[in-house]
């Protein structure tokens, strides 16, 4: 067992993650300038660890390896241990996890657990999980590590030679020119998720299976611009609308708290993975609400705002920032916070709601988790009435009723850990998503989330004119990457149509100078992940496809053509046609991949409507009603009021054309062009309407 008075150098690091393993007997040390000095200095290899605090399979072998005296000693007798928390360094984790595909020729995870030379850092081992002992095929975590220091000091001309091959390998992934945007490129995407889609139940492959929030976004704005495709067009719109309402009636939504949980690990939606992650819901929040405007279906707004209610609940810190995660396990055991047995339940709620809750949620036969229920919506309210003998009000009430009282029983037991580090990028996209559903439900307790959250950014984060990544306990450091500028710039626009705030665009304005400047490749184009002035490591990624979280080039290139069509500003422009142009060929080999690049695709092909409004905002709800009341996505609305002047870009040149100055003026822009000033709400209105049809 661990000597929990003993501690490793992991005690002086601000992760959670880091700081579980802070006790173990590994003699753990954070990647640092020392540790890898250190294994210079002893000639042994690196055993990098990499892993996250919601990881069910990192707590599993830390108890199983990690708290394993004997384990330990050959760890630290033939190795300098290193752990990372993939979330605060995700530069290393997309370099190792690149590795590791190259050596074991399948894709990787968490934990990851890779063997590096002590000079190149070139990973000649990589695997994930491994038992303490041989099982299901799987060997034996210090059998394989044996077996590794044996190859290490019997192979060292070898591995000088691999250095160089490896980093000749990273290179080969890159793209090699730039290609134009085709937009046959989106029907093709189209078509590839068709293919993909699964018709029962919703969602994108087979088990586990995974929201895939920015596919989803794909096939809702497929309509957009392709209105013509009279196959993929319906088609793309239902596979979103029925993976949606899947989702939140299964499993992967939490039924009584809110939110999103991080996978399935069946084809239904029945059983998820059970921790919660910051960016899924964030993404997943504003998916919800551009289907609610899509398809008016109520399902889609009601999960929206119990997502944003218990991101505000049980997600925001005191002084603003969105926390991270919230472990799947707790008491040891994976979900055992949120399963209820059919007895508890009887226990907490009257019969009446019970026999609601019952039909509801499909609570008979035989539990769906390890003797348990974990909650799914089964049966619609009008058949729970139909069988409760009530009418439909009163089947609704008796629900809430119930699920108020299991909610708050559910509060008393002892919850799984919170990961409350605030990362830069995650909170960008929680702020953008707070915004868009608080601009969009009417809900002003959301917009002032998504305030409080960029205020805390801005007082903890932005030191010296730079980002930085990651702050806890009043710690905020490491070198911010290309997520967290261009994911920032993306919340302040969207912040900035709920309220405008002069100060908030010259930062924006200043986050896209930093980017152009400190992560632009000049040469060939393309966006870096990390900056110019970033420790150097063995490759410098530039991120394309999406993972769990759009790919920063994507998000950048989409942010840059509206922040440049915004301000009449070429650079920005510039800069976001030759990141399409040169990961122009890389999306076509699978487009659906690609989501966030075909996105900003789209807006380069077609440029964004950009209505300004010049007025006092409380003047322009009628302007503005039938514009949020509709699924744009190809649409910004800024309201800027008329006393501001010395805006930035042309915008400075859209002035209100009346007075008194409390009376509105509109301006139509779309691409380098804008209408003349428009005063009266009705040829405002109409011409809205015009462009809707025309498009």
């Amino acid at each position: 067992m661990t000597d929990h008075r003993q501690s490793n150098d992991l005690i002086h690091e601000t992760s959670p993650y880091l700081l579980q393993h802070a006790h173990n007997p590994v003699n753990w040390r954070a990647w640092n300038r020392e540790s890898l000095g250190l294994a210079r200095d002893l000639d042994r290899p690196i055993l990098l660890s990499i892993g996250y605090s919601a990881c069910h399979w990192c707590h599993v072998m830390e108890r199983e390896s990690f708290e394993d005296e004997d384990t330990a000693d050959f760890m630290n007798a033939n190795f300098v241990c290193i752990k990372i928390d993939r979330e605060e360094r995700p530069d290393l984790d997309k370099i190792y996890q690149l590795a590791h595909h190259m050596i074991a020729q399948r894709a990787g995870g968490w934990p990851l657990n890779v063997v590096i030379a002590p000079d190149s850092h070139a990973p000649f081992f990589a695997g994930t999980y491994f038992p303490k002992h041989p099982r299901h095929g799987m060997p034996a975590f210090v059998d394989v590590l044996e077996r590794v220091t044996g190859y290490f000091r019997s192979h060292r001309d070898e591995l000088t030679g691999h250095a160089s091959a490896v980093q000749e390998a990273f290179r080969r992934t890159e793209p090699a020119g730039e290609a134009d945007v085709n937009p046959e490129i989106f029907s093709r995407a189209a078509r590839e998720l068709r293919d993909s889609y699964d018709p029962e139940h919703g969602g994108f492959g087979a088990a586990p299976k995974f929201p895939h929030p920015t596919t989803l976004e794909l096939c809702l704005r497929y309509r957009t611009h392709n209105r013509d495709d009279e196959v993929n067009q319906p088609r793309s719109l239902q596979m979103a609308q029925h993976t949606l309402a899947a989702m939140a009636r299964g499993g992967l939504c939490d039924q009584l708290g809110g939110g999103f949980y991080r996978y399935s690990v069946d084809r239904a939606w029945i059983i998820p993975h059970f921790e919660k992650m910051l960016y899924d819901n964030a993404q997943l929040l504003q998916l919800y609400v551009d289907a609610w405007q899509a398809c008016g279906e109520d399902l889609f707004r009601d999960t929206a705002t119990s997502t944003a209610n218990w991101v505000i609940a049980e997600m925001q810190s005191p002084s603003g920032g969105y926390y991270s995660s919230i472990d799947a396990d707790s008491e040891g055991e994976e979900g055992k916070f949120y399963v209820w047995s059919t007895d508890e339940i009887r226990s907490i709620i009257g019969e009446r709601e019970y026999a609601a809750m019952e039909v509801r949620y499909g609570l008979a036969g035989t539990p769906n988790f390890e003797g348990k229920w974990h909650l799914n919506i089964a049966e619609s309210l009008e058949t729970v009435a139909g069988r409760c003998l009530v009418d439909v009000e009163s089947a609704a009430s008796l629900l809430s009723n119930a699920k108020k009282k299991l909610l708050e029983s559910r509060a008393k037991r002892i919850h799984p850990q919170l990961d409350d580090k605030i990362l830069t990028a995650w909170n960008a996209l929680m702020i953008k998503s707070m915004a868009h559903a608080g601009r969009k439900l009417g809900q002003e307790e959301f917009v002032s989330s998504a305030q409080r959250a960029l205020e805390f950014v801005r007082n903890s984060l932005w030191r010296n004119g730079r980002l930085l990544a990651t702050a806890r306990d009043d710690r905020a450091h490491l070198n911010a990457y290309l997520d967290d500028y261009v994911f920032l710039i993306d919340a302040v626009l969207e912040l900035n149509q709920s309220r405008w705030r002069s100060s908030e665009m010259d930062f924006a304005i200043t986050l896209a100078d930093t980017v152009l400047e400190q992560f632009e490749d000049n040469d060939l184009g393309g966006l870096y992940f990390t900056s110019n002035d970033h420790e150097v490591l063995l490759h410098r990624t530039k991120p394309t496809a999406d993972d769990a979280t759009p790919s920063g080039n994507g998000i950048a290139a989409g942010v840059l053509l509206r922040l440049g069509h915004l301000l009449g500003e070429t650079r920005y422009l510039e800069t976001a046609e030759r990141i399409l142009r040169l990961f122009s060929a890389t999306a076509n080999r699978l487009p659906s991949a690609h989501g966030s690049l075909l996105i900003a695709m789209e807006e380069y092909l077609y440029p964004p409507r950009i209505i300004v409004l010049r007025s006092d905002p409380k003047t322009t709800r009628e302007w503005t009603r039938s514009l949020l009341s509709q699924y744009a996505p190809d649409t910004m609305i800024m309201t800027i009021p008329n006393d501001e002047e010395n805006l930035p870009g042309v915008l400075n040149n859209l002035k209100s054309a009346l007075k008194p100055a409390g009376e509105t003026t509109a301006y139509i822009c779309q691409g380098v062009s804008c209408s003349p000033p428009i005063t009266r709400l009705e040829e405002f209105i109409d011409r809205v309407k015009q462009h809707n049809i025309d498009s």
